[in-house]
């Protein structure tokens, strides 16, 4: 299977995978759950690709699936590809936290990596 189902339905998932991408560009970390953490950074990388692309065709699919948030795209395309315009891929990290009280499950941040420019000898 090329994705988890998290326990929902086909629309809820990717609604819930479209705010939490939401939340990682805008906010630039988030704590959620590991297997949450693990299926949305697929969709995190996806959307800076798309923000280094900079074409019309790429902020249409950037819009399409971040339910046309103009300001989370406009930060992508903006910011976020400038940012990464010498990485390739590889934008997101996962640091791992202690497990959540109630039931148990992993806890993480994922965060996006800031770009540190080192200096070749």
């Amino acid at each position: 299977m090329a994705y988890r189902k998290l326990g929902r339905d086909n629309k809820h998932r990717r609604s819930m995978l479209a705010n939490l991408t939401k939340d990682v560009i805008n906010n630039e970390r988030v704590i959620t759950t590991e297997t949450r953490a693990k299926e949305v950074r697929k969709f995190v990388d996806k959307m800076i690709t798309y923000g280094k692309d900079g074409s019309l065709v790429a902020r249409r699919k950037a819009l399409a699936f971040l339910h046309n948030d103009k300001a989370t795209v406009s930060k992508v395309f903006d910011d976020l590809a400038k940012r990464y315009e010498n990485r390739n891929g590889g934008y997101t990290r996962i640091l791992k936290l202690e497990e959540r009280r109630g039931d148990d499950a992993l806890r993480v941040v994922l965060e996006l990596v800031k770009e540190d420019t080192k200096e070749e000898k």
